[in-house]
């Protein structure tokens, strides 16, 4: 996705950094939401870096707990997300990005990562493949 979002000034940037409260790891978690269609798409966590990052180039970027590292949605898949809107929650520990999905928006392939639910007292898949995730990683 080449096409940067809504982009914010130093002073703005410092401003919601000041209103987050980031959790002893230094985490926030955010929920990315469709823009236009209010499709909840995933749940990640935030750093300090990663909020402003997102912030200054409009293309949102989380935290890789696992790979210990910034995690630049779309960089391995070309699934990316272009910031509409960045929103803190009244308590200042949750974020809520309102993007505009290139994609799929799920490592599995499907649009969101909420594709579980209960149905008959079983968990059921509810939401197809779109990408194989083999198209997208490689491998």
């Amino acid at each position: 996705m080449s096409v940067a979002g809504t982009m914010y000034t130093s002073a703005a940037i410092a401003e919601a950094m000041a209103a987050i409260a980031f959790d002893a790891d230094g985490l926030v978690p955010c929920i990315a939401q469709q823009h236009d269609s209010g499709e909840i798409l995933m749940m990640a966590w935030m750093n300090r870096d990663a909020v402003a990052e997102t912030m200054r180039t409009g293309r949102v970027c989380y935290w890789s707990r696992s790979r210990q590292a910034l995690w630049r949605k779309g960089e391995t898949s070309g699934h990316g997300q272009r910031l509409v809107d960045l929103r803190i929650d009244c308590d200042g520990d949750t974020l809520l990005a309102l993007v505009d999905q290139a994609g799929v928006a799920c490592h599995t392939g499907r649009r969101n990562c909420f594709f579980r639910a209960l149905r008959d007292d079983a968990l059921t898949e509810i939401a197809p493949v779109l990408v194989d995730p083999k198209t997208m990683y490689g491998g």
